[in-house]
């Protein structure tokens, strides 16, 4: 899938991820896709969904190896 920016956040826990990401997807203009690396399973799922309650579109939500993941989210507000 095609991304505009990267943001790897392995290493990383909630509520930084989210925080991180968010702070990220300020910066990006409406229309532009973010790709966020996580490595942290609870944030697998509180990324996403932080997300969509501020109205943005999730993309994709893949496992890509073992405690390994990419969350591709697009800037729509």
């Amino acid at each position: 899938m095609e991304f505009d920016k990267e943001l790897n956040l392995k290493g990383e826990v909630c509520p930084f991820t989210f925080v991180k990401s968010k702070l990220m997807m300020e910066q990006m203009d409406m229309g532009q896709v973010l790709k966020v690396i996580l490595d942290y399973k609870p944030s697998v799922e509180n990324v996403p969904k932080s997300f969509q309650d501020e109205g943005q579109e999730i993309l994709e939500v893949k496992q890509v190896a073992d405690n390994l993941w990419e969350v591709y989210v697009r800037k729509v507000k």
